[in-house]
């Protein structure tokens, strides 16, 4: 038996591709929209007919994420909330959605008026309380179980694990949004999840110049990946050939980034920790996070690059601290090599953010300088 490469393998030789034309070892951009027919009107590739599903580069993108994720399958969207979108649609009127509750802001809001519109029963839970959760699950026989670990921005962690064998007993779906994690880091489907998915705007692409969503599955024959597929074809939610070709290009150097950035970011949360202007430091790193523990044991290679802390004072000195930051940029996203800092209340402000909690996205300068960037501003 040949053995499985490694991510970092995978990753770099973009799953071993080379140009057929050229011998390029770097994938091909294929702009057309259309293919054409011969004189008796068969295909000339009989897998090329439109460009809404045919897309070579688009394949390749797949191919890897599928192959990284341990995945049978695995879709390209041109946005991780159009990923988010083609799982929710499959979800009917009158079934029932447990959601991990206070997880990012853009997938709560299109849920709840998804949900809403629908007359889909909608239910949030804190799943990072597993009991409450399990017994949620054995009660209300869900048709989907949605979680995002770690989650965004509050860094809960969820047991994997623990609600695939409960989603299993009532014949549910588990659905996880790994995006904080990326497949560097962790693979839920490996913990028994079902589905996983990404905003591959972030880690995955890493460089801040492309809009990409990703769902993997752990087996084909999954009751609702075919409805998947299909939503993407019809709803026309297919990602161009150039962010394809930038999403792949990112990922070549994915667990690179993801081990510089978690040893950051790692290091930040030390320092955070120990300062007397900070009330609390959010990272599974840490061994004195309640979850550590289950975090070590669903995340490899680190702990990802994201984390959050509130500052001693009110919102206007969280504020004036942001302000004084010069290398974290005062911009929203996560999973760059540039590191980022969001003063998460002014983003949301109705779901119970503490006025004075800073997110950061650790990337991968010299942890010196950005120590001294925290320091100049908590001073």
């Amino acid at each position: 038996m040949t053995r499985r490469q490694r991510l970092e393998t995978l990753f770099a030789q973009a799953a071993g591709y080379i140009d057929q034309q050229t011998g390029g070892v770097v994938p091909a951009i294929q702009p057309s929209t259309t293919f054409v027919r011969d004189e008796q009107y068969a295909l000339l590739r009989d897998n090329n007919i439109y460009a809404r599903d045919d897309n070579d580069i688009v394949r390749l993108a797949e191919k890897i994420l599928a192959t990284a994720e341990n995945a049978q399958d695995a879709l390209v969207f041109p946005t991780g909330m159009a990923s988010i979108a083609a799982l929710f649609r499959t979800i009917r009127a009158g079934q029932t959605i447990i959601m991990q509750s206070q997880i990012y802001w853009g997938t709560t809001k299109w849920a709840r008026e998804f949900c809403e519109r629908r007359d889909v029963k909608l239910i949030e839970q804190d799943t990072s309380k597993t009991d409450e959760t399990i017994a949620l699950i054995a009660t209300e026989k869900p048709a989907l179980v949605f979680i995002e670990t770690p989650s965004n921005p509050w860094l809960r962690i969820t047991d994997i694990r623990a609600l695939a064998e409960a989603t299993k007993q009532v014949d549910a779906i588990l659905a996880v949004d790994s995006t904080a994690a990326g497949p560097a880091i962790s693979n839920p489907l490996d913990l028994g999840a079902n589905i996983v998915m990404h905003s591959g705007t972030k880690s995955i692409n890493g460089h801040s110049d492309v809009l990409a969503g990703v769902l993997a599955v752990d087996d084909e024959t999954c009751s609702i990946w075919q409805d998947i597929k299909v939503d993407r074809h019809d709803a026309g939610a297919v990602i161009g050939s150039f962010e394809a070709y930038l999403l792949i290009r990112g990922m070549r150097t994915l667990p690179l980034r993801m081990e510089r950035m978690s040893e950051n970011a790692m290091a930040v949360a030390n320092y955070l920790n120990n300062h007397d202007q900070v009330d609390h430091v959010f990272y599974p790193g840490l061994k004195s996070q309640e979850a550590h523990d289950l975090a070590k044991s669903q995340m490899q290679n680190g702990f990802g690059p994201l984390l959050s802390f509130t500052v001693k004072g009110d919102k206007q000195r969280a504020l004036d601290v942001v302000g004084k930051m010069k290398l974290f940029k005062r911009a929203t996203s996560l999973g760059g090599v540039e590191s980022l800092v969001e003063h998460r209340y002014t983003i949301e402000s109705t779901t119970g953010i503490p006025e004075t909690l800073l997110r950061l996205s650790v990337g991968i300068e010299h942890i010196d300088d950005l120590i001294a960037d925290l320091e100049t501003a908590l001073s």
